[in-house]
């Protein structure tokens, strides 16, 4: 919250989707200044919540943080939209770094093929994008994986930038390398692809499972 409020940039809008907390969070949120809605009330899931908010949003362009993001400093927002023009691009694509100053360089590119190259906290999506086609919920993890990967099939509109945008937690769903998340990822490509590929995409899930498992550091005593 305090980076969104830190922002020189001030044409904004956030909606905040809550759920159905019952800790106090409600009290807090009635203390932001005006351009912060909320909405409380439960939800199926982190992308559930996202469409939520993608239908309440006013703006042209849509950025999806979660509780320990941030934008990476005050003056983010303004050097990207006070003097650019963005009317042909759906994507302003830029980076991400972690608190452990471990920088991640988004790419818009084939490769989204092998794994999702598009980090969620470095994308400006333009709303239009969302209005056939929002976050499927069947995906519990890897759903903007699933929404990023549709965009660069139908070869979206974008620009790279060289911005980082936002500090992002180092932890996150997606960073839980269990089975559920390889499915989801070969599921989701499978979709977006042929059924022809399946059995590539099957082999490169497995694969791509047993190396994180043997190569999985032993939890430390």
């Amino acid at each position: 919250m305090l980076s969104i409020q830190a922002q020189s940039y001030t044409n904004f809008e956030v909606w905040i989707i809550d759920g159905a907390s019952a800790d106090g969070t409600i009290d807090f949120l009635k203390t932001l200044p005006p351009q912060f809605h909320f909405i409380s009330e439960k939800d199926n899931g982190i992308y559930d919540a996202m469409n939520k908010g993608i239908d309440l949003a006013n703006g042209e362009w849509l950025y999806f943080m979660g509780a320990d993001d941030k934008l990476f400093f005050n003056l983010t927002l303004a050097s990207i939209f006070s003097s650019n023009d963005f009317d042909d691009k759906n994507l302003i694509i830029g980076n991400i770094t972690y608190p452990k100053n471990q920088n991640f360089y988004s790419s818009f590119s084939s490769k989204l093929w092998i794994k999702n190259t598009l980090h969620h906290q470095s994308v400006f999506y333009k709303k239009i994008l969302f209005r056939n086609i929002k976050y499927d919920t069947s995906f519990k993890v890897l759903a903007d994986y699933h929404f990023n990967l549709y965009l660069f099939r139908n070869k979206v509109n974008h620009i790279k930038i060289n911005e980082t945008i936002a500090i992002c937690g180092a932890e996150g769903i997606s960073k839980n390398y269990n089975w559920n998340l390889y499915k989801e990822d070969i599921r989701l490509k499978i979709k977006n692809s042929n059924i022809l590929f399946a059995i590539f995409f099957w082999t490169l899930g497995i694969s791509k499972y047993l190396f994180r498992k043997l190569n999985k550091k032993p939890a430390s005593k």
